[in-house]
């Protein structure tokens, strides 16, 4: 969740496109790849996150990407139509085809497919590994 957003509660806007920014590793030499366009809720980014810490025990270094910085609203149930915009419940990172969600590096490869494999169940998305 941001410390601080412009507005409250943001416009849905369309989930099309491909990624023009974050489609390189950066940091690490083993990465997560978006291969669809969806949101990824900040505890879905948690899961995954706690999964590769997981994996790396004390060894390496992981780097998360993507942040969840998109309001998403919702009214509660049985609330006729109408009467404005519900209350932000949750916030979102708007993923792309061919972001790099999460990076690592310092540990060996094998272990490091495993451990972005698990992570890739944890998240909507389909994903793909790629390294360096």
């Amino acid at each position: 969740m941001p410390k601080k957003t412009k507005w409250r509660k943001q416009q849905k806007r369309r989930r099309g496109g491909k990624a023009s920014r974050m489609i390189s590793l950066s940091f690490g030499d083993y990465g997560l790849k978006s291969l669809g366009a969806y949101w990824v809720t900040s505890r879905q980014i948690e899961a995954a996150r706690k999964v590769l810490t997981r994996y790396i025990k004390k060894g390496g270094k992981v780097w998360i990407r993507i942040f969840p910085d998109k309001s998403v609203t919702v009214k509660g149930g049985e609330i006729p139509m109408g009467k404005g915009k519900g209350a932000v419940d949750h916030y979102v990172a708007v993923v792309k085809p061919g972001m790099i969600m999460f990076e690592m590096a310092g540990i060996a490869e094998s272990q490091a497919k495993e451990a972005m494999k698990m992570a890739a169940y944890k998240l909507p998305v389909k994903c793909k590994y790629i390294k360096k």
